[in-house]
C-alpha cells in the first residue's frame, strides 16, 4: 500500500484509468505534471491535494475561475525560468524599432499607421495585457464543456444527483481553469509579440514585443543579429496594427470565427461511449501496459468537429492566411532595398507559422483548434500578384468588405485572382462628386420607381 501523505509509495491507482488523472494533475500549475509531494510518480501529498481542491472550489462567476487560471499562469511562468523586468534600454530599443518599422511601411500601403503605443513586455506583463481577449476566446469552450456536462445527464439521473450536477460543473470549471492557466503560462514563454499567433490579443493600437523571448529566438538563428530580429518583428507588428486599424471589421471577424468554432462543439456522449467500448475490447487485463498505451496514444476522448465547426474553421483558416500573407507581402516590400537579412528571417517565420510551433500547439489545447495559416505562401503570392498587376490601392481595397476577400478556391490559384479585372481608374475629387450625383439622380440610366438603399 502507498505511504501516507508525503510518502513515496506507488500510486495506488496504477494500472487503472485513475492513474492518468493522478499523474496528469499538477497542483503547482495545471495539467501535465505530478501532484505536489509525489516522488517518482508515487502517492501525492494529500494535504496539498485537499488544499488545492479547496481553493478551486471557491465561488466564482461564469464557467471558469479566471482568478485561479491567472494564478496558475503566473506560477507556470515563474517555474519556466527567469522573467526579468523590462529595462529602460529594452523599452527604448523596442520603441525605436517600431518607429523605424512604421516609417518603412509608410510607402508600401495606403493604410495609415495603426500604432498608438510601442511597448516592451515581460512574460508576466503579456499575461496581464492579453487576459481580456483570452476570456473571450476561451469562454465559449468552457461554456460548452460545463453546459454539456449537465445537459447530457438523463432526467432521472439529474433528479437523483440534484445539487451534485452543479458541483460537478464547478469542479470541471476548476480543472479547466487549471489547464487554461498552464496553457497561458506556457504560451507566455514562447510568444514574441502581441500579434504572434495571428489573433490580435492586445488592445487596438498597442504594438508590443517581448525582449526576453526575442533574445532566445534570435539565439537559435545563425548569421542573424538580435537587432535584425527585433526590427523584423517590429515590422510585422506594425504591419498587423496597420491592417487591423485600417479594416475596422477585421478584428471582430477573426475573433468571431474562433468563438463560433468553440460554440459549435457538440459532444455525442453515446458515440464517445461506443468508441471507448470498442477500444477497451483490445485491452488485455493481464497486461497493464496495454491500458497505458491506450492513454499515451490518445484518441480515446476525441470529438469529431460539427458542421458548424468545420465551416467556422475553414473561414478562420482562410482569413488568417490572408492576414499573414498580407503582412508578409508588406514587410517584403518594406525591406526589399533596406534589410539584407530580411530574406532569411522571412523564411524562418514562414516555417515557424506553417509547421506550427509550440505556441500554436498550446493555443490548440486552450481553444480546441489549430491557428495555423497553412496557406500563408499562397496568400502572399496572391497579394503580391495583385499589387504587381493593379497596384497597392487595388490590393488594399480588397479589405473593404468581407464579401470581397479571396476564398479558399482563390488560394488554389493565387495568380488568377481578379485576373481579368483592370486597375481602377484614378478619379479626382470633383469627378468623383459629379459621378456620385449622377448615380443618385438616376442619370446613369438606372433610375427606377423602387426606393434606393
Amino acid at each position: 500500500m502507498a505511504d501516507l501523505p508525503g510518502g513515496s509509495g506507488d500510486n495506488p491507482f496504477k494500472g487503472t484509468p485513475f492513474e492518468a488523472l493522478f499523474n496528469g494533475l499538477n497542483l503547482g500549475g495545471g495539467m501535465g505534471g505530478t501532484m505536489g509531494g509525489g516522488v517518482g510518480g508515487g502517492m501525492p501529498d494529500l494535504s496539498a491535494l485537499f488544499s488545492q481542491m479547496q481553493s478551486l472550489m471557491q465561488p466564482y462567476d461564469g464557467p471558469l475561475n479566471w482568478d485561479v487560471a491567472l494564478d496558475v499562469a503566473r506560477k507556470t511562468v515563474a517555474a519556466a525560468g527567469p522573467d526579468p523586468s523590462v529595462t529602460q534600454r529594452q523599452k527604448d530599443a523596442v520603441a525605436d524599432a517600431v518607429r523605424l518599422a512604421d516609417h518603412w511601411i509608410d510607402g508600401t500601403t495606403s493604410f495609415p499607421s495603426g500604432v498608438v503605443t510601442a511597448d516592451a513586455w515581460s512574460r508576466a506583463e503579456w499575461l496581464v495585457q492579453t487576459v481580456e481577449t483570452w476570456k473571450v476566446l476561451v469562454g465559449p469552450v468552457a461554456n460548452t464543456s460545463v453546459g454539456t456536462l449537465s445537459s447530457q445527464f438523463p432526467e432521472e439521473m439529474r433528479a437523483i444527483a440534484g445539487p451534485m450536477v452543479g458541483f460537478l460543473g464547478k469542479a470541471l470549471g476548476a480543472l479547466l481553469a487549471n489547464q487554461t492557466g498552464t496553457g497561458l503560462g506556457t504560451l507566455a514563454g514562447e510568444v514574441l509579440s502581441g500579434s504572434d499567433i495571428g489573433v490580435p490579443l492586445a488592445a487596438p493600437g498597442r504594438a508590443a514585443l517581448l525582449p526576453t523571448n526575442v533574445a532566445a529566438f534570435a539565439a537559435g538563428l545563425p548569421d542573424v543579429t538580435e537587432d535584425d530580429v527585433l526590427l523584423y518583428l517590429a515590422l510585422r507588428e506594425a504591419a498587423h496594427q496597420r491592417l487591423f486599424a485600417g479594416v475596422p471589421w477585421l478584428r471582430d471577424h477573426v475573433i468571431g470565427a474562433v468563438t463560433d468554432y468553440a460554440r459549435g462543439v457538440e459532444l455525442d456522449l453515446g458515440g464517445m461511449q461506443q468508441r471507448i467500448e470498442e477500444q477497451m475490447r483490445g485491452i488485455d487485463p493481464g497486461d497493464p501496459a496495454s491500458l497505458q498505451r491506450l492513454f499515451e496514444e490518445g484518441g480515446l476522448f476525441e470529438v469529431e468537429p460539427s458542421p458548424t465547426q468545420k465551416a467556422a474553421l475553414e473561414r478562420l483558416e482562410v482569413v488568417l492566411a490572408l492576414v499573414e500573407g498580407w503582412v508578409d507581402e508588406i514587410v517584403s516590400e518594406a525591406t526589399r532595398e533596406r534589410m539584407p537579412a530580411a530574406t532569411k528571417l522571412q523564411e524562418a517565420f514562414r516555417r515557424r507559422r506553417a509547421t506550427g510551433g509550440p505556441a500554436e500547439q498550446t493555443f490548440a489545447t486552450l481553444v480546441g483548434l489549430e491557428l495555423r495559416p497553412r496557406r500563408l505562401r499562397d496568400a502572399a503570392t496572391l497579394w503580391g500578384s495583385l499589387r504587381a498587376r493593379q497596384g497597392a490601392e487595388a490590393r488594399d481595397g480588397v479589405w473593404m468588405s468581407p464579401a470581397l476577400l479571396p476564398t479558399a478556391a482563390d488560394l488554389d490559384d493565387p495568380l488568377g485572382f481578379r485576373e481579368g479585372a483592370e486597375a481602377p481608374e484614378a478619379l479626382d475629387e470633383d469627378t468623383f462628386d459629379a459621378e456620385l450625383r449622377k448615380l443618385l439622380s438616376g442619370e446613369d440610366g438606372s433610375a427606377t420607381d423602387e426606393p434606393r438603399e
